[in-house]
């Protein structure tokens, strides 16, 4: 039996802001005859099993690979029964009105094979891929070499996002975005599915462009809005994406373009390919090494004139110290002193000045008790203390310096509470309130706003939503929650565009759920706050002292390796684990895979909580709660007891 429509969700670990896209869907569906079906590509994040538990009406396939974009939508296409089909991504928001708009739309011009709606990113910004040109080479050429970014309404130069339309008005487009493609069925008919060749990107510009060929029209129509929290899927940034999508663009044109074109196209493309991970990969080295590089060379040039100034000032035997001392002592006093630092953490984001203090402070000590011991190179204690406080001083003046120089304030590592407003009925609004008293992160919750004026619970009531823009000017707000159980999604939409405030975030409690989503940009992966668990496995500090203990206990076996080798299930397996935890490919202990899906990301272990009571066959539930103890609880011992108690199974 015909449905009006087939909505498909690929899916592939992005659980929590499936969830969401899949409430906003259910909610969006009501008085449609529709099927909703999501493809999960071998997620191993709980995907499978919430949406089984939470949304049984959901038709559900699941792949034991990983398949990519065009082939998971392509299965779900080829039993649907939809007169149009939607391919919506999973980190998406749709308003309640948004199907039953794009239905009524396509019903209304029979010439439009494809639609494509106005979307938003998660700071409530309109983005640009909304609508869409042809790749031609020219065009291409343009956005390439940032023709397109400098004269972006030019409708010669920028034809790829045509942002010389009006972005509030209904326009026929080349192009859609595969996070919301809404299809005729008729049309996918005529002209064919979903390429697979192209396992991720490309494939709705392909689609696109045979829809026209087919002799129908794509439309832009920002009549309703969606959410799109883009790079949740995948990070945009990343060097493997810039490969990834332009390879795609090369597949394109070898397709669609003449032979001349096709390699004009590929030529371009292999261009960009390099400039852009060149500048990818210069822009991460610069970050990575600028501090290092700059305390370095501040430190150095500090130490010759301290030492220039200790010989003629002080010094008790009068004389020149030996070039071993700039050219030895020094170097080697530096290392250990920017290796101090990095070990209590003071070159990480927002490091406190305590840390480097920290830091040049152990490292100092080291220096001083090193000397002791090696003649050739026992130079003035004096001169090593002068040392450390200048290299204190001057890493503090360069972070100063720096920090000034970009957020034009002087709160280096700040611990600023972030300023919270929750938006929604008393109910709901002090549930939250409840649930964010329980976790664990630096926020200060100022209080919320309602719908209907009503605010009698327990917490601070700021009065209703109609003041929002004012109450976050008055209390400089940083991030306000939005309650979906109250809100529809186009009056969230509607209320994170008109705010226009971009210092401020958003997140959206979705209906009665115990965790809170949002992305701050659209590049960046998303976020979200959760009681679930206690984070102590990810601290910082737990993180490093794990990784000190696994090349530790790897370097320790190494060692011994042909006396364990005889105590372990598999030897050749049990060295193969020690070089792959040395690389960091592994940890010795890591979690059992199973439901839970609140647990933090950390390295795959060789062994985990579960594998020294294996034998018992422990159930779901049972594996659950000893990963979630393992987590809450997690100190070294305990990676050192299972370790002892499962030295058999290192081998595995």
């Amino acid at each position: 039996m015909q449905k009006k429509l087939s909505i498909i969700i690929v899916n592939y670990n992005v659980c929590h802001f499936l969830e969401q896209t899949l409430i906003s869907v259910m909610k969006a569906c009501k008085d449609l005859d529709v099927e909703v079906m999501v493809v999960d590509n071998n997620s191993v994040d709980g995907s499978v099993e919430m949406v089984r538990t939470k949304f049984p009406e959901v038709i559900l396939i699941e792949n034991k690979n990983n398949l990519g974009f065009s082939k998971a939508n392509n299965q779900a296409i080829r039993i649907s029964k939809g007169e149009y089909i939607l391919l919506l991504n999973p980190d998406t928001i749709v308003e309640e009105e948004t199907f039953k708009k794009c239905c009524r739309f396509m019903d209304e011009h029979p010439d439009a094979g494809g639609l494509g709606v106005k979307m938003v990113d998660g700071k409530g910004d309109f983005l640009p891929e909304s609508k869409r040109g042809l790749p031609s080479p020219w065009v291409a050429f343009y956005k390439i070499f940032g023709l397109a970014a400098l004269f972006p309404k030019s409708r010669k130069f920028g034809r790829y996002h045509l942002g010389f339309l009006d972005k509030d008005q209904t326009h026929k487009v080349e192009i859609l975005s595969g996070a919301f493609m809404f299809l005729r069925r008729k049309a996918l008919d005529k002209v064919g599915l979903l390429d697979e060749d192209f396992f991720m990107y490309g494939e709705d510009i392909d689609l696109s462009y045979r829809i026209l060929k087919g002799g129908y029209n794509n439309y832009y129509f920002p009549e309703t809005r969606i959410i799109h929290y883009k790079g949740e899927s995948t990070k945009k940034t990343s060097i493997n994406y810039v490969f990834i999508f332009y390879k795609a663009m090369i597949i394109f044109a070898q397709k669609h373009f003449s032979s001349k074109n096709a390699g004009i196209f590929s030529f371009l493309i292999n261009i960009a390919i390099y400039i852009r991970a060149a500048m990818a990969i210069a822009n991460r080295f610069i970050k990575a090494l600028f501090f290092p590089v700059a305390d370095i060379l501040a430190i150095y040039t500090g130490m010759y004139f301290l030492k220039t100034y200790w010989e003629n000032s002080y010094k008790w035997a009068p004389g020149e110290y030996p070039p071993e001392f700039m050219g030895i002592a020094v170097p080697a006093y530096i290392i250990i002193w920017i290796f101090s630092v990095w070990f209590y953490r003071g070159y990480e984001k927002s490091a406190k000045i305590s840390r480097i203090g920290l830091g040049i402070f152990i490292g100092t000590v080291i220096i001083s008790a090193l000397s002791n011991f090696i003649d050739p190179y026992r130079f003035s204690k004096a001169l090593i203390l002068l040392g450390g406080v200048w290299a204190f001083t001057a890493m503090t003046l360069i972070r100063v310096i720096a920090h000034f120089i970009r957020f034009k304030n002087f709160k280096i590592g700040s611990d600023k509470k972030k300023k919270i407003i929750v938006v929604g009925n008393d109910e709901e609004s002090n549930r939250v309130i409840e649930l964010m008293n329980e976790m664990d992160y630096n926020f200060h919750i100022l209080g919320y706003l309602t719908l209907d004026g009503k605010g009698a619970g327990k917490h601070y009531y700021l009065g209703t939503i109609d003041k929002i823009k004012e109450v976050v000017g008055l209390f400089k707000v940083d991030e306000i929650i939005f309650c979906s159980k109250d809100i529809p999604a186009d009056q969230i939409i509607g209320w994170m565009t008109r705010i226009n405030n971009k210092l401020v975030e958003y997140k959206i409690v979705p209906d009665e759920r115990n965790y809170i989503i949002g992305s701050n940009s659209k590049n960046a992966k998303g976020e979200f706050y959760t009681v679930n668990i206690d984070l102590s496995i990810i601290s910082k500090d737990n993180i490093r002292n794990k990784r000190i203990l696994d090349i530790i206990t790897s370097v320790f076996f190494l060692f011994l390796f042909p006396v364990l080798m005889w105590f372990v299930a598999s030897p050749k397996r049990f060295f193969s684990n020690i070089i792959n935890v040395i690389k960091g490919k592994y940890s010795w202990v890591g979690f059992s895979k199973n439901i839970e899906t609140n647990l933090p990301e950390i390295k795959e272990g060789i062994i985990t909580p579960v594998t020294y009571i294996q034998k018992s066959n422990p159930d779901i539930k049972t594996i659950s709660k000893l990963n979630t103890n393992y987590a809450r609880g997690y100190d070294l011992y305990t990676d050192l007891w299972l370790i002892i108690r499962s030295f058999r199974n290192l081998g595995i």
